[in-house]
């Protein structure tokens, strides 16, 4: 490590002015990101210094030691420890928290019955919102995940879109809160441009680590061109953070694909597109993402989960990022995330050489890789290059994992042990903004066990309203027109019956 660059950008950063806040982590294992080779550094017994909301030094403790730090720095002890960046979370729907293990077998047809957003319609009171979308972020804190693109479609009144935007405000994580613009049962598009502007105009998360974003589902294929013409103009006119889109094609007929975005000439401009999913990415979709530097979301436990799978996913992974989804139907981590998508695409890219009857001499992606995808790949989608990394001048969102936990004693390869081995409940701390969110393995929050039994009130009955309805009857067609097919059923058990069981939902 170019130790005396780093300590001339901590002493640029202003380390010796008494008004800051710094806090200097020492004596750990640092997984620092190389922004001249785009590709991680190792620090071992290294320190990472804090100031503010940025990161004002990454260097050896022996090159911490030279220097007298000011008297107002936190001292913290990661001896034996790994210090990373936090997780980007680039898809996820934060107010659905309070429905979870309700979908746990579900398929993407009953999702849309049930769970989706308009079947949620007068269930949910402002309230709910809230504390579903609260509870929801601060377990994803708890997962290490400091940044979250939200695609809130929990827009059903002009107070259920101010509750999910001031709950991801109050809970202190970086999120990108994405008006979700989509017609509902009582509040249609046209109602919800003046609740945005209002909002937009007011900016609450002015000061916050939440910024306004934009998440619209009507670019095509047969678009509203007048709406999204409005839609995006509002982006536009505020300069958005982010405009994101589920994009499916192929028989979901939820197109909004590049080629969709860019027909409406909304794909190559200043605001970064992020298409969740592309399922059915085309090589021209691929050509003009490449072109225009805009990103798809990989959601793999929901993509493998709901079966809409990730046919091309694998081919456009330097133009994409990770994203978890439907989090109340299963895991809420971006490290679970990076994980399955490793694997699954390493299994994916061997097959053609075992379907020859070759074996493999290498394995086709790294650890390395897959910790980018889930850390610096998201901020590139967001086009920061101050998200994502541990670098000096990014922001100050840090974890720091337990090196001496049953599941990483005895590591050496800290990547692969965060990769591959650690779990959420080896994460000691987590900061955003140079704020502890997570501290000694416990939400550093007083609040939190009364946001608990909030949560668990409001959630019990949404639960139960939800239970007492029948699952829709699926016959004939899906929306799209494709028809609908029932899939093999597993079989685990030996004689009669396969095992599969009940949802055990009471």
């Amino acid at each position: 490590m170019r130790v005396k660059a780093v300590l001339s950008g901590v002493l640029a950063s202003g380390v010796a002015r008494a008004a800051t806040s710094s806090i200097l982590f020492s004596g750990g294992t640092i997984i620092a990101f190389n922004k001249s080779s785009e590709s991680l550094d190792v620090i071992r017994n290294g320190s990472v210094l804090v100031t503010d909301d940025r990161i004002a030094g990454v260097f050896s403790s022996a090159a911490a030691a030279s220097f007298r730090l000011p008297a107002y720095t936190e001292h913290v002890d990661i001896t034996d420890k790994i210090i990373s960046t936090g997780f980007v979370d680039t898809h996820r729907h934060g107010w659905q928290t309070s429905l979870k293990t309700l979908g746990s077998n579900t398929s993407l047809v009953e999702y849309f019955g049930t769970f989706a957003f308009i079947a949620s319609t007068g269930l949910m009171a402002a309230d709910d919102v809230y504390i579903s979308q609260l509870a929801g972020l601060y377990e994803t804190l708890n997962g290490g995940t400091t940044t979250i693109i939200d695609h809130a479609h929990h827009i059903w009144s002009n107070e259920t879109a101010e509750a999910g935007l001031r709950a991801s405000i109050d809970s202190g994580a970086r999120v990108f809160w994405s008006y979700g613009f989509l017609n509902s049962t009582n509040f249609q598009v046209q109602d919800q441009l003046a609740n945005f502007r209002d909002i937009a105009t007011r900016a609450p998360f002015k000061g916050t680590a939440t910024s306004l974003g934009i998440a619209y589902d009507g670019f095509g294929p047969n678009p509203n061109v007048g709406e999204a013409a409005e839609v995006m103009g509002l982006a536009k006119e505020f300069d958005v953070s982010v405009v994101t889109t589920h994009s499916l094609q192929g028989p979901w007929a939820y197109d909004n694909s590049p080629e969709n975005v860019h027909a409406l000439g909304y794909l190559n401009t200043s605001i970064p597109v992020i298409f969740s999913h592309a399922s059915f990415l085309t090589a021209t979709g691929a050509t003009l993402l490449r072109r225009t530097n805009q990103f798809v979301s990989i959601t793999p436990e929901s993509e493998m989960h709901y079966g809409h799978t990730h046919p091309h996913s694998h081919l456009i992974q330097d133009q994409a990022a990770l994203g978890v989804d439907t989090h109340f139907t299963f895991s809420a981590d971006i490290l679970t995330q990076a994980r399955l998508w490793l694997q699954a695409t390493r299994r994916r890219m061997v097959a053609p050489i075992i379907d020859e009857w070759q074996v493999a001499k290498n394995n086709p992606m790294s650890v390395n890789q897959a910790f980018l995808l889930a850390t610096r790949h998201g901020g590139l989608a967001l086009r920061r290059d101050d998200i994502g990394v541990l670098a000096v001048g990014a922001k100050a969102d840090l974890v720091v994992w337990d090196g001496t936990s049953p599941a990483l004693l005895g590591w050496v390869d800290p990547v692969a042990a965060v990769l591959l081995h650690a779990s959420v409940g080896d994460i000691e701390h987590v900061l955003v903004d140079g704020k502890f969110k997570k501290r000694n393995f416990r939400i550093a929050e007083s609040t939190y066990p009364q946001v608990q039994q909030r949560f668990l009130a409001s959630a019990r009955r949404i639960q139960q309203a939800i239970i007492e309805q029948p699952f829709p009857v699926m016959t004939g067609t899906f929306f799209s027109g494709y028809e609908l097919a029932s899939a093999v059923t597993a079989d685990t058990l030996r004689g009669e019956g396969n095992g599969y069981g009940d949802v055990f939902r009471a």
